[in-house]
């Protein structure tokens, strides 16, 4: 019996592309995962909703949709997109030049936004900082990338200093320089070319991007007189210990920085801020305070605390030896630990010529704080 043979089975019928989405649908879309995203801030359904809408040469609409939904709501906001933004460069759904190119459509704009949003570079910065963590995107190429369509403006130096004094609130500035240098990144690239890149560098607070780098000229070592200004102006601006640190680091040679001569400058400057009131005169503990680990960094030994003691005496000589104000320094530079015992003896009896001026009325000045500090160390002595 012949057996029947069987039959050939139909070919599988393939489902039909499916059409490319319209930059509408994409923009609609990416609205609706936005939103939801940032309402319950869910991170994971946030990534697989853009991974479902399958249009991975499309995703400049949902960067630029995120960052046009984000600009003028919370920091909160802002800084949740971009930690999406992250995630999604970080999973390889986001392809980076859709990335640059969602971002580069804003900030082609974004100076005429800035006069219904003056704080604009600072929110941009928001939203583009955290694609800088780890497995997002060089800081190199980055900043080559966002400040292209700002150079013209002459705004790419205004955005990156807001990033990477964001940067700096995840990570020291040591850090932060030292991306910044590894990078081959250079001031003079992005600012206008008549700009002072020292000044810009200083003004702007980001003076840890210099580091070692020869960029500034300053490194050489600064004049005396220049010298006490930039710090004056520092502490005057309220810097932190941290910033005047790196101030020193990129501007001055290590033979300045460990000179008499910064220490001179940088006791001046930190008791001239801590005066207040006029007749009398007093001293605002806490100023000095604040300023204690600033001062001991440079205050290695007992021969630059003399140097320091000097540089007090002479304010005193210029401000015209006002009442009990010595004393006042003296007292809290002792309870501070700035100064020690054996530094204010031998200012007690030292006989160098170049510092006599005024020595005498300031040696009356603090005869009560000399005569505490014996009673004290004999107590101890005999306790």
């Amino acid at each position: 019996m012949a057996q029947h043979e069987a039959a050939p089975m139909a070919p599988p019928t393939l489902a039909p592309p499916k059409p490319a989405m319209s930059e509408e649908d994409v923009e609609r879309k990416s609205k609706a995962i936005i939103e939801e995203y940032l309402h319950i801030n869910e991170m994971k359904e946030a990534l697989q909703c853009v991974r479902e809408m399958d249009a991975p040469q499309q995703l400049s609409v949902f960067v630029r949709t995120g960052v046009e939904s984000t600009l003028e709501r919370s920091a909160i906001a802002r800084q949740h997109m971009g930690l999406l933004l992250h995630q999604l460069l970080k999973a390889g759904t986001l392809p980076p030049p859709q990335y640059y190119k969602g971002l580069q459509e804003i900030l082609e704009v974004a100076e005429d936004m800035a006069i219904d949003i003056p704080h604009i570079w600072l929110y941009l910065a928001e939203i583009i900082t955290p694609v800088l963590h780890e497995g997002g995107i060089h800081m190199g190429q980055l900043f080559r990338r966002v400040s292209k369509p700002l150079l013209p403006l002459g705004k790419a130096a205004v955005l990156l200093v807001e990033i990477l004094l964001l940067l700096c609130k995840g990570m020291s500035h040591k850090k932060a320089g030292l991306l910044w240098r590894e990078a081959g990144l250079s001031w003079r690239d992005f600012l206008p070319e008549d700009e002072d890149v020292n000044k810009f560098v200083t003004d702007k607070k980001v003076e840890f991007t210099l580091g070692d780098d020869l960029e500034t000229a300053s490194r050489k070592g600064l004049p005396p007189a220049q010298l006490q200004q930039q710090l004056d102006e520092l502490i005057l601006q309220k810097a932190d210990n941290q910033r005047v640190f790196d101030w020193v680091e990129a501007n001055l040679d290590e033979q300045q920085a460990s000179s008499n001569q910064l220490v001179r400058a940088l006791m001046t400057s930190v008791c001239q801020s801590a005066i207040i009131g006029e007749n009398p005169y007093k001293v605002d503990a806490e100023q000095v305070t604040q300023r204690a680990k600033l001062l001991q960094k440079y205050l290695t030994d007992e021969q630059k605390e003399l140097q320091a003691l000097y540089a007090l005496q002479a304010l005193m000589v210029k401000m015209e030896q006002p009442a009990n104000l010595l004393r006042m320094f003296f007292d809290t530079l002792y309870d501070e630990d700035v100064i020690k015992e054996e530094a204010f003896y031998r200012w007690e009896s030292s006989k160098d010529p170049a510092e006599q001026q005024g020595k005498g009325v300031a040696l009356k000045s603090v005869i009560a704080f000399f005569t505490w500090l014996r009673e004290a160390e004999e107590e101890s002595d005999n306790s």
